[in-house]
C-alpha cells in the first residue's frame, strides 16, 4: 500500500516512520522546520525500544504526493477542518481504478468521536475508515519524534456501512502494519473502540487538566474516585444510548487508572500548561453534547466542560 501521513507529529511521525523501515511507500505532509529537519537528514525516531532514522519523502503541498491508497489522518482534532481540502485532493482518482482493486480511503486517528463524520460529510462515508492509538509520542525537536513508553497500539475498522464483520481493506491493513512490526487490531465496527477510548481520556483528561495535577496525585483520594468512576459511567450510558457497544466498565477503567505511573500527566493537561488549545469540545463537550440529545445527564462531565471549555484556545505565553 502507499501511505500518506497528514500530521506528522507524534503518532503520524511514529507509525509512518515504522512503516518506511519496513520497506511501504510512505509520503509525509509537514511543514517548516519539521518538514526542513525531514527533508534533509530523514526521520529519527527515539523509542525505549530502540532509536532509528529513515530516509522519507516529506512534502508541504498535497498536489505533489503521487497516487495514495491510505490516508493516515493525524492532526488534532482542531485541525481537521482545516486539512479536509488536503485529505480530499489526496483521495482524488488519478486515472483508472482496476476492477476489484480498492479505492484509497482515508483512517482518522483522533481522540472521541467526532471525526469520523466530520471527514465522511467531505469526502462520504465509503472512504473513511476510523482508528484510535494508545501511545505517548510527540516531536521533541524537528525531524525528531521520542515515544515514551512501550505502548504503540492501534485498534481501527469501520463506522459505516457494514458493521457485523472485519472489512477485507480493514484486515488487510491490520497484516500490512503488524508485519511493520506494529501493534494493531482490526475490528468489525470501531464505533465501539472509540467510545473505549473516550470513556478514560475524556474523564481522566478532564479531572487531570481541571485539578493541574498528574493522576497520582488524584486517584488516592476516595472523594475522587467515587467522582471519577461517575464520569466514567456517564460516557457509557452515552454510548450505549448511541447504540454502541463498549467493552468497558466503570470498575475496568479504574482499575486502569490504578495501574499508570503516578507521574502520568495527560498531554491535554501538557497542552494547558504550554498555553496551547485543548480539545475539551471533542473531549468532554462531545459527551455533553450527545448526552443532551439522547436524554442522558451528564453532570460531572458537564461540570469538566464548563471548567476547561475557557481555556479552549490555549493562552499565549509572555
Amino acid at each position: 500500500m502507499r501511505f500518506a501521513i497528514v500530521g506528522s507529529g507524534g503518532v503520524g511521525g511514529f507509525f509512518g516512520a515504522r512503516l518506511v523501515r519496513a520497506g511501504h511507500d510512505v509520503t509525509f505532509l509537514a511543514r517548516g522546520a519539521h518538514l526542513r529537519a525531514m527533508s534533509e537528514r530523514g526521520l529519527t525516531i527515539r523509542s525505549p525500544d530502540g532509536d532509528f532514522t529513515v530516509p522519507v519523502k516529506a512534502e508541504d503541498d498535497a498536489q505533489r504526493f503521487g497516487p495514495i491508497d491510505v490516508v493516515f489522518l493525524a492532526v488534532k482534532n482542531y485541525d481537521v477542518a482545516s486539512v479536509l481540502p488536503v485529505v480530499k485532493t489526496l483521495l482524488a482518482p488519478r486515472g483508472s481504478t482496476a476492477q476489484g482493486e480498492t479505492p484509497p480511503w482515508v483512517v482518522t486517528l483522533q481522540n472521541g468521536v467526532d471525526s469520523p463524520a466530520e471527514v465522511a460529510a467531505v469526502v462520504g462515508e465509503a472512504a473513511v475508515m476510523a482508528g484510535t492509538t494508545y501511545i505517548s509520542a510527540a516531536i521533541s525537536e524537528p525531524g525528531v519524534i521520542t515515544q515514551t513508553g512501550m505502548n504503540h497500539r492501534m485498534v481501527l475498522g469501520e463506522v459505516f456501512g457494514d458493521l457485523s464483520r472485519v472489512s477485507a481493506r480493514a484486515q488487510a491493513l491490520r497484516d500490512l502494519m503488524v508485519g511493520a512490526g506494529l501493534h494493531v487490531e482490526a475490528v468489525a465496527d470501531a464505533r465501539g473502540a472509540l467510545w473505549d477510548k473516550l470513556s478514560f481520556l475524556g474523564c481522566m483528561s478532564g479531572f487531570a487538566t481541571a485539578a493541574r495535577r498528574p493522576v497520582g496525585a488524584l486517584r488516592d483520594n476516595p472523594v475522587f474516585r467515587d467522582v471519577f468512576k461517575q464520569a466514567t459511567t456517564e460516557v457509557l450510558q452515552v454510548a450505549a444510548a448511541e447504540g454502541v457497544t463498549t467493552t468497558r466498565t466503570p470498575e475496568s477503567l479504574v482499575q486502569y487508572m490504578d495501574g499508570l505511573p503516578a507521574h502520568m500527566r495527560p498531554s491535554m493537561l501538557v497542552d494547558l500548561e504550554n498555553g496551547k488549545p485543548l480539545e475539551v469540545e471533542f473531549l468532554q463537550g462531545a459527551v455533553v453534547r450527545r448526552g443532551r440529545a439522547r436524554g442522558v445527564p451528564t453532570p460531572v462531565m458537564s461540570t469538566l466542560y464548563a471548567l476547561l471549555q475557557p481555556h479552549a484556545q490555549g493562552e499565549r505565553k509572555g
